[in-house]
Order: structure tokens, then sequence, then C-alpha cells
């Protein structure tokens, strides 16, 4: 996934033996998630999606139709905020596995990404697992995927027996139980700069947390900060205060969506979505020359003091 992960469990005495099977249990569910819906590797069977002609049936792996049924979920509880085809746009930016352009593109090259992009323009048939492209889309899992394999991870963790854990990949989270001696584990929301300064610390049990932020993947060009966080209804990178926002939900892959959605929406709207829904979300935005902070109130809960 092009990304750093960490299991971490806590066990009593463990056999050699029984962390190798963990390892490898652990290790196997990352890799299944990654072949099936990498954007990197042209062998994955999202790869093969996206260069399926249009109005074939192609029928995916049960893993793969239940990551897109919930992203055409979440998709249509925002309106479009959240859309897995904005792939063509996010790769002319620069910030798919094609690199970097070597300028802004133009609202032309724009337009012309754009009319490529809307998560209704593809089908699920439930009972045959079946996805049917209306359009020449290119779908893109990144922003859901990682959170899903920490989600998978875990299962192979609980099937193991494994209780006590915290599974960790490209800074999306799942953690249960407790950490050695009983404590629990902490978690850190960093402040939304290059030095990995804490800015919250939380604590969650059996959740998935995810954090979605513009100060780490972006590039300048004249003096314009372009954030890899790209709004499908615009196909421009976001333009607002928001700095960052912190998620957690009963799964890490929900987790991973919904932080994604709400970065785009934006402090004022993305609040009020969150607050509607009943999102478990914390929100960093820039405040002239300081960072500020709101929560809705059921992420209260979550916060050590």
């Amino acid at each position: 996934m092009g990304t750093s992960y960490s299991v971490k469990i806590v066990a009593d005495n463990p056999s050699p033996d029984y962390l190798e099977n963990i390892k490898v249990e652990a290790i196997a569910a990352m890799t299944t998630v990654d072949s099936l819906m990498s954007t990197y590797k042209n062998d994955s069977e999202l790869s093969k999606l996206n260069r399926w002609p249009i109005q074939t049936p192609f029928k995916v792996d049960p893993l793969t139709f239940d990551v897109l049924s919930m992203a055409q979920d979440i998709s249509q509880r925002s309106t479009g905020s959240f859309d897995v085809t904005v792939g063509p746009v996010v790769n002319l930016w620069g910030f798919g596995p094609e690199g970097r352009p070597e300028k802004v593109p133009s609202r032309q090259e724009i337009e012309l990404a754009e009319a490529r992009v809307g998560y209704q323009y593809f089908k699920l048939e439930r009972e045959t697992r079946n996805v049917v492209k209306e359009k020449n889309v290119y779908i893109d899992l990144s922003a859901i995927a990682k959170g899903y394999a920490v989600d998978k991870v875990a299962e192979s963790l609980e099937k193991t027996g494994v209780r006590n854990y915290l599974v960790e990949i490209g800074g999306e989270l799942r953690a249960s139980g407790v950490k050695p001696g009983g404590s629990p584990w902490v978690l850190a929301v960093e402040k939304p700069v290059l030095d990995r300064d804490a800015f919250k610390k939380l604590s969650i049990n059996g959740q998935g947390l995810a954090t979605s932020g513009d100060y780490r993947n972006y590039f300048e060009e004249n003096g314009v900060r372009y954030s890899h966080t790209i709004d499908p209804k615009t196909g421009q990178p976001v333009q607002h205060r928001l700095a960052s926002v912190t998620v957690i939900a009963a799964t890490c892959a929900e987790a991973d969506a919904l932080a994604t959605t709400l970065l785009v929406m934006g402090e004022i709207t993305g609040y009020e979505f969150a607050a509607a829904e009943g999102i478990a979300a914390y929100f960093i935005y820039r405040d002239r020359e300081k960072f500020s902070e709101k929560m809705t109130g059921n992420f209260s809960r979550y916060i050590l003091q």
C-alpha cells in the first residue's frame, strides 16, 4: 500500500510458533486487500476493473464488493463529497500512481477529467457481485482500503484468540483491550505541522480511528498551496481553513472514509454533517496564526484528560 504498518499484541508467555502464526495471518490479511484494491499494481482486481469495458459486468471478490458497497453508501449520504471515482482528477493533480505533473492542470484538463467522475456511474449487483460501469470511470479506493485492511488484520488477530492489540497501517488505527499492565491504549492526534507534536490524547477500545489532513501530502506553486485532498464536485484541491479531521467509528474503514469526507466538506459543512449523522469527529482548523479545534459531542468521551 506504499506505507508502513505496525501490529502490537499483548500475550502471556506466547510460544514462537504462536507468534509466527499471528504474524503470517496478519500479513496475509494485508496482502489480500492490497492485491485486490491497489491502484499501483497492474494485476490487482481493481486495476483490472478499471480497464474493463463499460456496460460489461465484472465479478469482484467479496472483499472488494464489501468496500465498494461501503463507499457507495458514504457517497450517497454525503451527496458526493466522498467519491471513489475521483481518481482521474487526483492523477491529473499528481497525487496518484502517475506522479506529479509539470504544472498545475488547466481548467479544460480538469473539466475533461471531471467528466469521468461520478459514483453514480457504476452499479453494484448484490446477487452476483458484479460491478457494471456506465462510464469509463476510474475507481480509487485509497481513502477507504487502508482502513479496511486494518479491520481485516484485527479480524485475523481475533480469530487466533488475541483480544488486546493495536493495529496501524499508514496512520489508520484500531485498538482493542489494554496494554500490558492493564492500562488503556493511548493514541495521539497530531498537531497539523511536520514535527509530529501531539495535539490531543485519546483512548479507544474496539473502534477504528483515522485522520485526514492537508499538511503532509501537498505541493506549492507560485505561492499557492495545493492539497492532495480533491473535492470531487469541483475537481480542485480543497481550499478552506480545515487542516485535519479525526474520526472514530465502529470500523476503521468507515473512519477512514468519513475523515476524508469531512475534510472535503470543510470546517462548517463538515461539522454540521458529522453532528447530524452522529459521527464522532474532531476538527483542527487554521485560525489566523494559530490552530483552533472543535468536536462533535460524542467525540469527547474518547479524550484523555
